[in-house]
């Protein structure tokens, strides 16, 4: 990346492109474990718990994400934005080992409820401290950089994923997507003591006139 991109920026992308190599290996082959591990090859209960899955996973993230942004944006200083970010990329490490322990159709839904929450506390903050240290006159470039690894790292990883799973199972999927989800949460680290931890949450946004209507 080039050097005129800001470090807090480098590391939010670099970290999301970990995040989203590791989730995008499962797309593949997710379905197809649920039809083998938990509906035991009953095509139409695989089905049905994969879009049961889905939907616990978009309800609780649809229901948690606005009050989690409407209380980062009241709260002073960029702190709790990022350990609201790094704990909510941390939990979703765990939900990859979870599904390796599966068995019911419920194990499943309360995984993708846990994903979710770790999620709806990830999204909120990692595009607020983006949205504020983004620099100057570079808005849409930067934004496109992070699309780009963002779409990198599907791309590849669904392209890598099932080829893994019909070389090694599902296991070694699994602890992948985890060890990513853990690497994407340590790189965050690195900008711990570059964010704004002070009241100012705004440091790099000028402020706006009002415009006074004649």
């Amino acid at each position: 990346m080039s050097k005129a991109i800001n470090k807090i920026i480098k590391i939010l992308i670099t970290s999301d492109f970990f995040l989203n190599l590791g989730w995008g290996l499962v797309g593949p082959v997710f379905a197809i474990f649920i039809l083998q591990r938990i509906a035991v090859d009953d095509i139409s209960q695989a089905t049905q718990i994969a879009g049961f899955a889905s939907l616990s996973y978009w309800a609780v993230k649809s229901v948690l994400q606005v009050p989690i942004g409407h209380y980062l944006d009241k709260t002073k200083g960029e702190k709790d934005d990022f350990w609201f970010m790094f704990m909510g990329t941390f939990i979703a490490g765990f939900i990859p080992i979870g599904y390796l322990f599966s068995t019911q159709a419920w194990h499943i839904y309360v995984l993708q409820m846990i994903y979710a929450v770790g999620m709806s506390m990830t999204f909120p903050p990692w595009l607020a401290i983006f949205t504020r240290h983004i620099d100057k006159n570079r808005e849409a470039l930067e934004w496109s950089i992070e699309s780009t690894f963002l779409g990198a790292g599907a791309g590849i990883a669904g392209g890598v994923g099932g080829i893994l799973a019909s070389m090694f199972g599902f296991p070694l999927i699994f602890i992948l997507v985890s060890g990513l989800t853990f690497f994407s949460t340590f790189l965050l680290l690195f900008i711990k003591n570059d964010i704004s931890m002070k009241a100012d949450k705004n440091p790099m946004i000028p402020p706006v006139t009002p415009m006074i209507e004649p």
